[in-house]
């Protein structure tokens, strides 16, 4: 690159920078895929590597796949490297790296295990061992569990029982040992498809997974259904994709496991989801299922990874409703083209077991350390259908903390990104008469987004407060509930519209204390 080329490098990305910076809806602290547009955007090989946090994602370039590559010391502050795995040269449009994870083996490697979603599809592994994951080296013998022919998706394998059996090698999951072998689980949305739903067999409907082993990483034999899907939790119709199995902390704070297990996961037609239970006998016995999206799939293909002190993190691609998979001819979609962005992570929830053997989840502390701007009110009290704006607290990018009594027969909440005359406002709250955390979207702007009233369980048990964290992030609204339960939608404001209102339904509330702050932009633009 000459002189002239390197400044008009240089003044195209200071232009770029600052088209960002000045758009009221691109996120501050999620993090954000660089790149561009892009879709899908799945968060895969998530790995605590040499005492950095290290995240890869899927993007698009030459109309192929990769994957890109950040890594930060805080879950806060993200470095961008170079691709972590590129298309092979002979794959062609529409191919490339689909999801998978990552793990250390014993030998102290870091390996990918990922989908070769090309003619030559299958389940692919790459080694790196350099101390910033740069340089990443795919197995001369990809794909490791080759799929048929013409039906990516689809594998004839040999079974440890020595007969063939159809099965995936799809969006492998982070390969694991246990009692001294290797595992890997991959996905059935092809073969429900394609065995289960147009055939209408029962016995290939539903979600499951695919159980690989292998004693050198190279040479793997299937060895059955990892579990048995049940129709009391999710339907015939829902696959198991982006899978992401562990052993579930019993503490906030990581330590040691909790004797439960973990299976986060996707469906392609209801969004995140997971089971909790028992592993053993090389089976996965759920005993508890639960979702992280009810209403539609915005919040989609999870990725985590335990870190030094044992603490378990997970992200999610937050599916943006205006998005590059909009009709061509929409709003959404000249309003997306209009930004050139997309690619939004949730916030880093940290997951543990709960005491009651459900499932706790809240944001990683580390957020904290974008908080200014202190504001603290205490002895509020709401009257019912009289929302109380509170003047100390507004803004577009900030975390509210409000700890409430909530009406026995009612609801109660706040609203932020209110407008000065009320036709606008995003509502958060909890509701008690169908014992549920919503968050409601259908008012919350008049520009591009979903209307929607998300509802998530959430069941307080006698006395017990409410306890909500707020997050918004420009077209992010992120709501955690008691450590029980979490909500991330898209919304997309009128400039100005950065109010916050308490309001009650039913009976009188009283908030103890409400507790909000400025965030700090993190991401670098």
């Amino acid at each position: 690159m000459d002189e002239q080329e390197r400044n008009a490098a240089m003044i195209a990305s200071r232009l770029l920078r600052e088209r960002y910076l000045k758009d009221p809806h691109r996120p501050g602290y999620h993090l954000m895929v660089p790149e561009g547009l892009h879709s899908p955007v799945d968060p895969n090989g998530g790995l605590f590597w040499n005492g950095r946090y290290h995240l890869c994602y899927i993007y698009q370039h030459d109309k192929r796949h990769y994957w890109g590559h950040v890594s930060s010391l805080d879950l806060v502050h993200w470095r961008h490297h170079p691709p972590a795995l590129a298309p092979d040269p002979d794959d062609g449009e529409g191919d490339g790296i689909f999801s998978g994870g990552a793990f250390v083996d014993p030998q102290g490697r870091a390996v990918i295990s990922y989908w070769k979603f090309s003619p030559k599809s299958g389940l692919a592994i790459a080694t790196s061992t350099d101390e910033n994951l740069d340089v990443w080296v795919k197995h001369s013998g990809n794909p490791l569990i080759p799929e048929m022919p013409g039906r990516r998706g689809v594998a004839m394998v040999q079974g440890v029982d020595g007969k063939e059996h159809l099965a995936s090698a799809a969006d492998p999951s982070a390969i694991w040992m246990h009692n001294g072998r290797y595992y890997v689980l991959t996905g059935n949305l092809i073969v429900l498809h394609e065995e289960g739903l147009k055939k209408n067999n029962p016995a290939r409907q539903g979600d499951t997974l695919y159980l690989f082993t292998s004693d050198d990483l190279i040479h793997w034999r299937y060895v059955h259904e990892f579990y048995k899907s049940d129709r009391r939790w999710t339907a015939a119709d829902e696959d198991c994709m982006c899978p992401d199995f562990f052993p579930l902390p019993a503490s906030p704070d990581g330590g040691a496991p909790s004797g439960k297990h973990m299976l986060l996961f996707i469906s392609h037609n209801h969004g995140c989801q997971y089971y909790l239970g028992d592993y053993t006998g090389d089976r996965f016995l759920p005993q508890t299922h639960g979702r992280m999206s009810w209403q539609d799939r915005e919040f989609f293909a999870p990725e985590s990874l335990a870190d030094a002190k044992g603490r378990r993190i997970m992200w999610a691609w937050l599916i943006n409703p205006r998005g590059p998979r909009s009709a061509a001819d929409s709003p959404e979609a000249a309003a997306q083209q209009a930004a050139g962005w997309s690619g939004e992570m949730s916030l880093p929830r940290v997951l543990w077991l709960g005491d009651d053997g459900t499932l706790r989840m809240k944001p990683a502390d580390e957020l904290k350390s974008l908080r200014y701007r202190p504001v603290e009110q205490r002895g509020l009290t709401v009257s019912p259908d009289r929302p109380l704006l509170i003047e100390a607290v507004r803004g577009r990018s900030m975390e509210v903390e409000m700890e409430t009594h909530a009406p026995a027969r009612g609801a109660v909440g706040l609203e932020v990104c209110c407008s000065a005359d009320g036709r606008e406002r995003t509502r958060i709250y909890y509701d008690a008469v169908e014992g549920a955390l919503k968050v409601d979207t259908r008012e919350s702007g008049p520009l591009q987004g979903t209307r929607i009233v998300e509802s998530a369980p959430l069941s307080l048990r006698s006395g017990e407060p409410l306890r909500l964290r707020v997050f918004v992030d420009k077209s992010i609204v992120e709501v955690f509930a008691n450590d029980r339960q979490a909500i991330a939608r898209h919304v997309f404001p009128s400039e100005g519209s950065d109010a916050v209102r308490l309001f009650a339904e039913g009976a009188q509330a009283s908030v103890p204390v409400l507790r909000a702050w400025q965030m700090m932009p993190s991401n670098p633009w």
